[in-house]
C-alpha cells in the first residue's frame, strides 16, 4: 500500500546546513523544499502543502519569531525551530508564537530526523490549514488561493489577491506604494505607483470599501480584528 509522503519546508539561509537537512530527510522519503527568506516561506506555504516547517531563528529579511507568528496566523502546521544560540528566553518566545519544538545548534542530523518524526505523529489528524478572518463577513483560504464574501467566492486577479493577502497577513502596518510594488510585483513595475491605488480600489469595490484605508501621504493599510 502506497503511503502519501510528507514535505518539509526549511527555512534557512545557511546552504551547507540546508544541504545536509535536506539530504537526511529525503534519504527518509520526505519530501523536501527549501526557502533561504521569509518573503518565499510565505509563497511556498500560500501555493503548496506543506505538513512540517524547519525553521531558523536568523534569515536575513526577517527573524523566526516573525515569521513564526506570520505561518501560525494563517495555519497550525507543526513548526521545529532552529537556532545557534542556546538562550531559555529564545526558546520560551519561540514556543509561544506557535514553535512546538526547539533545537540548539550544532546538533545531530539524526536528532532532527527523530523530532520531525515524532512531531509529524503528533499532527497527523489535524488540519493544518484554517482561513484568514479579513472582518465578519471577509475570509481568506490560502490553500485554495480563494477569497469569500458571506461566504460566496468573490473572484479576484492574481495581483489583486496578493495584494489582499499582504494586508492581512500584516494588519495594522502602514505600506508605502513603493514597498507594495516591490513586494508585490517585485519590480519596476511599468505602471508605477499608480497601479497600487488602481488595485486597491478594484479590491474594495469587490470586497468592501472600508476594507483597506488609506494612510495620507504615506500609502495604505488594514486593519486588524
Amino acid at each position: 500500500m502506497n503511503t502519501i509522503k510528507k514535505t518539509i519546508l526549511i527555512v534557512e539561509d545557511e546552504e551547507s546546513l540546508y544541504d545536509i537537512l535536506a539530504y537526511a530527510l529525503r534519504k527518509e522519503g520526505f519530501i523536501v523544499q527549501g526557502a533561504s527568506t521569509g518573503k518565499d516561506a510565505l509563497k511556498y506555504l500560500q501555493g503548496i502543502e506543506i505538513d512540517l516547517v524547519i525553521l531558523d531563528l536568523m534569515l536575513p529579511d526577517t527573524t523566526g519569531f516573525e515569521l513564526c507568528k506570520e505561518i501560525t496566523s494563517i495555519s497550525n502546521l507543526p513548526i521545529l525551530m532552529l537556532t545557534a544560540r542556546d538562550d531559555i528566553v529564545d526558546k520560551v518566545l519561540g514556543l509561544e508564537l506557535g514553535a512546538e519544538d526547539y533545537m540548539t545548534k550544532p546538533f545531530d542530523v539524526r536528532e532532527v530526523i527523530a523530532r520531525v518524526k515524532v512531531l509529524l505523529r503528533r499532527n497527523s489528524s489535524q488540519t493544518h490549514y484554517h482561513y484568514i478572518k479579513v472582518n465578519e463577513s471577509i475570509y481568506i483560504d490560502p490553500r485554495a488561493y480563494s477569497v469569500y464574501k458571506n461566504n460566496e467566492i468573490v473572484v479576484l486577479k492574481p495581483k489583486e489577491y496578493e495584494l489582499l493577502l499582504l494586508f492581512a497577513q500584516h494588519t495594522n502596518r502602514v505600506f508605502s506604494r513603493e514597498e507594495i510594488l516591490d513586494t508585490v510585483w517585485e519590480m519596476d513595475y511599468e505602471g508605477g505607483l499608480r497601479t497600487v491605488d488602481v488595485h486597491v480600489q478594484r479590491i474594495r469595490k469587490k470586497l468592501d470599501s472600508s476594507i483597506i484605508e488609506t494612510v495620507f501621504g504615506i500609502g495604505y493599510k488594514m486593519k486588524g480584528n
